[in-house]
């Protein structure tokens, strides 16, 4: 399929396309050469045109995180579908991560007008992709249905912690020990 008419079947009509994305032959490169190295790469290209190329350090961080957390992610699904009764494949997994985070890397055009404004949208666009991931589980993951909302609000808390953890390493490692050692001095 092509990658536009992907981007808009997946915004505007999820549940219909998640079938078609559930039968399609694909692989961990495929989808990230495909479509996870392009989608990802928006947000940080706004920040970067929107900072007059200022910020480039900040958008490489922004992409890399989330090439990784996509990866990640992916695992943590996969890993969780036994436990909501769904089956383990690690590129149905990847799927319907990468396609879940359609809304909120598109949304990150919206960086160009500004922090707060592309925030904002940023945000919204990132509970719709709750509610695509949500659409996608019992397809992707051959969960049961009535499993769909645990799943998807366990997916959510993995997502959050995995961002607070990878937050905290990155800037212990941007920063030293001084701001790492200071956030996670307490858990000593």
């Amino acid at each position: 399929m092509n990658l536009v008419d992907r981007i808009k079947n997946i915004l505007l009509s999820p549940r219909t396309e998640w079938p078609k994305i559930a039968e399609e032959a694909a692989t961990v490169q495929s989808l990230y050469v495909g479509y996870v190295v392009v989608l990802a790469a928006i947000g940080p290209l706004a920040l970067l045109i929107r900072s007059g190329g200022v910020a480039i350090a900040a958008a490489l961080v922004q992409y890399v995180i989330a090439l990784v957390i996509t990866y990640l992610m992916a695992l943590i699904v996969d890993a969780l579908a036994p436990t909501f009764n769904g089956t383990r494949d690690f590129t149905q997994s990847l799927k319907l991560v990468a396609y879940s985070y359609t809304a909120p890397w598109v949304a990150g055009v919206f960086l160009l007008v500004g922090a707060t404004i592309g925030g904002l949208i940023g945000l919204i666009a990132g509970i719709y992709a709750w509610y695509t991931f949500y659409l996608g589980v019992p397809t992707l993951k051959k969960c049961p249905a009535e499993k769909a909302v645990g799943y998807t609000i366990v997916v959510v808390l993995c997502g959050i912690v995995l961002a607070i953890v990878l937050g905290g390493v990155l800037m212990s490692a941007m920063f030293g020990g001084a701001m790492g050692g200071a956030g996670f001095g307490m858990m000593r």
